[in-house]
């Protein structure tokens, strides 16, 4: 790859990252309400996205072989009770992580 060829890709790279922070303030300005749709998807999508991400990390768990997926389970219980408590979804998210990489590298 050439040197134009890279300063080409570098620079449209970051025109499409500009046009992505800005269109947001260009679309819903300051001045108007935020359109109804947009609201549902504030709403509706994090918890989504929390299901999504619980189907993603479980889809391979064997439960016949090795621990019988403890570690998941204990992990989903604690993912589930640092939300019940704090209600906070990255602090349930990493909390879950580091609970599923101590059981296994510790436990299991």
């Amino acid at each position: 790859m050439t040197v134009q060829q890279r300063i080409i890709i570098i620079a449209i790279a970051a025109l499409a990252t500009q046009i992505t922070r800005f269109l947001p303030f260009v679309a819903f300005p300051s001045g108007k309400p935020t359109p109804k749709y947009v609201q549902y998807l504030g709403r509706a999508l994090p918890p989504a996205m929390f299901g999504l991400l619980v189907v993603y990390c479980l889809k391979n768990t064997s439960f016949l072989t090795g621990s019988h997926g403890l570690p998941e389970a204990i992990s989903v219980l604690a993912v589930v009770a640092l939300h019940l408590w704090k209600k906070q979804m990255l602090l349930s998210i990493a909390g879950g992580t580091l609970c599923y990489m101590l059981l296994v590298q510790w436990v299991f």
